[in-house]
């Protein structure tokens, strides 16, 4: 009997290494095509229309979907594609058919990003285009809103009092609710340009509460959760506090309901509260209660982390000048940037060595001089760009246009070094499968 029971603790082990193995190849597809997404479609097609505006002094020759494809490659095919793919990454995988969900899911997901950026870029069929690529991805939400419904919490020890859901999973959902009524809207929009439009871009007032919507509803919250759950951890924090992180969820989604209704003023305030909220909750500049885990990363990952959530606030900060005084969309502009680059990416570059090659089942990151190079000429593109992007379009001093393509030079190439890290990490890394006894499966 107790080699029996041993041949049946083998082949469950066997079995457990076979989905494990599996789920991270499968995650390192997705962060490879975000990846990809990211440096060509993203930055590099950002930089070329950032040349294009500075060397006309505006948006004035500049075709609307350049950059609804700029945005659109970095916020659904970078961005999208790494959360869907740590998403599916977290879920327990249940049987054949439930494995070949994330497949088809990334099918759809990277082939409707690739068709909406040819559709903006060379408009070659781009009505076809638009309702194609739309379509595939709101196919692509649904399977992974799909796989997502059997992930139960672990129920509590018996005796033990009902918790209510934890705070950070309440940020995830609701920004994986948004993203998925952003596709669907996405999707209708694009059909009625297919029906209607003449170009394939949408008004420039839909498109700012849409930018709002995903920027402030989508990105922001994503992050604040993840950073709830994993911050403490890394840099020895305290527990973050549940009811200010509810209370910023509830002023930035009432935000975003003022700006979408046209009421920026009191919007962009509500936003500010909830930037200095969450901080407050996450308890960033607090004194920690131990050292940070700098483990295989750069010594300077707290550093970055908390620059981040200053760009915060300093993006929020710069909405509410731009809803009292922006006059030509600099302002604006700076403001997204500092969400978008400031603290989205910067929380991606710092977080993403430390937690991607374990989920990708490799031992360790190619390069930490690496990692710090991509941060700091992240930073140094983003403070350019942050700070001569007003200055520019508002006419307060025209020097300020031969700034704006240098800052565009030093965020490219911190975005390439970025992709060369991540990539070598997955491509050259001394894999974790090599004994598939040492293999715990990774939870978020």
């Amino acid at each position: 009997m107790a080699e029996t029971g041993t041949a049946i603790d083998d082949q469950y082990r066997k079995l457990a290494f076979a989905i494990e193995r599996n789920k991270s190849w499968m995650l390192r597809a997705w962060i490879l095509s975000g990846l990809f997404y990211m440096a060509l479609p993203g930055t590099l097609l950002g930089f070329s229309n950032l040349m294009g505006i500075s060397a006309h002094h505006g948006l004035g020759s500049m075709p609307a979907a350049w950059l609804e494809g700029h945005g659109h490659a970095q916020l659904f095919g970078w961005i999208g594609s790494f959360i869907l793919g740590i998403g599916f990454y977290s879920q327990p995988a249940r049987g054949q058919a439930a494995q070949r969900i994330p497949l088809a899911c990334f099918a759809f997901w990277t082939s409707g990003v690739l068709l909406r950026w040819l559709a903006n870029i060379y408009e070659w069929h781009w009505r076809s285009l638009l309702v194609i690529s739309s379509s595939f991805e709101v196919i692509a939400v649904l399977l992974f809103l799909a796989a997502a419904r059997h992930h139960k919490r672990q129920p509590a020890q018996p005796g033990a009092p009902k918790k209510g859901m934890e705070a950070w999973m309440i940020a995830v959902m609701l920004s994986t609710a948004v993203l998925a009524a952003g596709v669907i809207f996405n999707f209708v929009e694009c059909i009625r340009l297919a029906v209607f439009g003449t170009v394939p871009s949408f008004p420039h007032v839909l498109d700012q509460k849409y930018l709002l919507l995903l920027g402030w509803g989508f990105l922001a919250p994503v992050v604040w959760g993840f950073s709830a759950r994993w911050l403490p951890a890394f840099l020895a924090l305290h527990p973050p506090r549940t009811r200010a992180l509810r209370m910023a969820l509830l002023l930035d989604f009432a935000g975003i309901g003022f700006g979408i209704a046209g009421m920026l003023i009191p919007a962009t305030f509500l936003l500010t509260a909830a930037a200095v909220t969450v901080i407050a909750a996450l308890r960033l500049f607090e004194r920690p209660h131990g050292r940070a885990k700098v483990q295989g990363i750069h010594a300077s990952f707290p550093v970055f982390i908390r620059i981040a959530y200053v760009w915060l606030t300093i993006a929020a900060g710069m909405s509410v000048w731009a809803a009292l005084s922006d006059h030509h969309g600099g302002i604006w502009g700076a403001s997204r940037h500092a969400l978008t680059v400031g603290f989205a990416a910067t929380m991606v570059f710092s977080i993403g060595p430390r937690i991607l090659p374990h989920f990708c089942g490799v031992m360790r990151l190619f390069s930490t001089r690496l990692m710090f190079a991509s941060l700091l000429l992240l930073q140094t593109g983003c403070l350019l760009r942050v700070t001569s992007e007003p200055v520019a379009y508002e006419g307060i001093a025209g020097f300020a246009w031969r700034i704006l393509p240098v800052s565009g030079m030093f965020e490219l190439t911190g975005v390439l070094v970025f992709a060369i890290n991540i990539a070598a990490t997955i491509a050259f890394g001394r894999s974790m499968f090599a004994n598939a006894t040492s293999i715990k499966p990774a939870t978020l």
